[in-house]
């Protein structure tokens, strides 16, 4: 039996929070966008005035859902199909009211493509319909498109969760539901400190990054924009060439914290602590530092011979868009799609890799793919051995046999689902290579794909026919919730009530 007054209490509560993040996009627009002189474009002079009407009805409506149904709910249990319920209808609610400034203030007057841009925020992917018009968005309409990967970097819900202790009973069914991996690091036996603590890294790191960004070239505004987008592996830009548009020192900060962005934040807390260790012992950490070096030694020395290219700028275009790609970040600072075949191939396959559980990357994850290798070696041994246990071991212990299903299961789900998204946009695109790279990079929450698609400043998803936009949101949402979450709305025994 599902508690659909509990479901609407917490959906009340999102939207709420929607408006008020808008809200916070006003300072930015009243600064940047309300002065209007001969050059100002209107659209920059009517965006306050549509983040302040956006931001206070989704709040007020919000907030009046939040009362009126927590007056009468009780002290109902949020059980564990209400969790996949909330999580899901929570991300697309939150995407709706998110499309609302853009389309308010014309800046994107297409529902459709506001709403891609918007999901596209909230999943971290990156991906954006905005051509040759990123530079032209209003500020505050920037911000805002910053700040809603930022928040659907470490999760909607763990958020809510972190700030608003009114989930008590069952936080954990949320937490399952959202949080990026095979199974959710707890920090301390309560869900909603776990929460507060992530948030507290994910928030010290930000302002950390923003700081440092501003020693460089760049201004506050473009600085706390781009660590928003770093830290969330989101990929938003405030340029259209990206992080190409500023110099090495800005690159490199930001390859830095798309690394730590990389990686398990409950790791990063231990090493914080104190415990430094923690992260040398932990396997899935060493196989990703070891796969990002091993992979950008090999990109620098290509990039160097086959282009000309000088040592040093190799070395930081090919780390770049190897930890750009691995993390599912999506910036950019030059198109990989041109460094040959071979590395066209590698980032292709780091598309759907990802970084370590409980980052804030999309993709599979490296703890998965680590598994289900170790299982298919095994397996060879297995057939020779038969009567061998053999159990795949994973940071020196055994691994049980029902993860490892899982996880090889998550890997034929996601390849069908892969193959079967595919198909669906063939019947869309002519362009085989954009095909493949608009599933991938959606999917993958990565952003940048190949082809129409790919990392150069004019492409992107503007093209995409608008049924393709809205099925390649569901891909992100998809990815982003790492499959079982939405699809299991989907099956039929879900709803069966016992």
């Amino acid at each position: 039996m599902f508690h659909w007054k509990s479901i609407v209490n917490v959906l009340g509560m999102l939207i709420a929070i929607s408006g008020f993040a808008i809200l916070l996009s006003l300072p930015f627009s009243y600064y940047y966008d309300a002065p209007m002189d001969a050059n100002t474009h209107p659209i920059h002079h009517n965006t306050p005035t549509a983040i302040l009407y956006s931001g206070l009805l989704s709040l007020l409506f919000g907030a009046g859902i939040w009362l009126i149904s927590n007056r009468f709910i009780g002290k109902q249990e949020v059980k564990k199909r209400d969790g996949y319920v909330i999580v899901t209808l929570g991300w697309l609610v939150m995407s709706f009211i998110g499309a609302i400034p853009y389309v308010a203030s014309g800046a994107i007057p297409s529902f459709t493509d506001a709403f891609f841009e918007t999901m596209s925020g909230f999943t971290t992917t990156g991906a954006s319909i905005l051509a040759d018009q990123i530079e032209a968005l209003p500020k505050g309409l920037h911000f805002w498109r910053a700040m809603t990967h930022w928040i659907g970097g470490m999760g909607i819900i763990v958020l809510t969760i972190a700030i608003l202790p009114l989930l008590g009973i069952g936080g954990m069914q949320l937490y399952a539901a959202e949080v990026p991996g095979p199974t959710p690091d707890k920090l301390t036996p309560r869900v909603k400190e776990t929460a507060k603590r992530l948030w507290l890294v994910y928030f010290g790191l930000t302002i950390l990054e923003t700081i440092l960004l501003m020693l460089g070239e760049m201004n506050f505004f473009d600085a706390i924009c781009h660590a928003m987008a770093t830290l969330s592996t989101g990929g938003f830009s405030t340029k259209q060439a990206s992080l190409g548009a500023f110099g090495a020192y800005s690159q490199y900060i930001v390859i830095i914290f798309m690394f730590l962005a990389g990686i398990n934040f409950s790791l990063t807390y231990f090493a914080l602590r104190g415990k430094p260790l923690k992260l040398w012992k932990n396997e899935e950490f060493r196989v990703y530092l070891f796969a990002v070096l091993i992979i950008t030694l090999i990109a620098s020395l290509i990039i160097y011979f086959r282009n000309g290219e000088p040592g040093e700028k190799s070395f930081r275009d090919a780390a770049f868009q190897v930890v750009a790609i691995m993390t599912t970040t999506g910036f950019g600072t030059a198109d990989y799609t041109s460094w040959g075949p071979f590395l066209l191939i590698t980032f292709f396959v780091l598309m759907f890799t990802g970084a370590c559980a409980g980052s804030t990357s999309g993709g599979v994850k490296m703890v998965r793919s680590i598994v289900v290798i170790k299982n298919a070696y095994l397996e060879l041994k297995r057939q020779i051995h038969p009567k061998a246990i053999l159990p795949v071991r994973f940071n020196g212990k055994g691994v049980q046999q029902d993860i490892v299903s899982k996880m090889v299961v998550f890997f034929i789900i996601f390849l069908g689902i892969y193959i079967v998204g595919c198909f669906i946009m063939a019947t869309m695109i002519d362009d085989f290579d954009t095909i493949l790279g608009s599933v991938a990079a959606t999917l993958g929450n990565i952003g940048p794909g190949l082809g129409e698609v790919g990392p150069s400043n004019s492409q992107n998803f503007a093209a995409i026919p608008d049924f393709g936009k809205w099925f390649l949101s569901f891909l992100m949402l998809l990815g982003r919730l790492e499959l079982f979450t939405v699809l299991m709305l989907f099956s039929p025994f879900f709803w069966y009530e016992k």
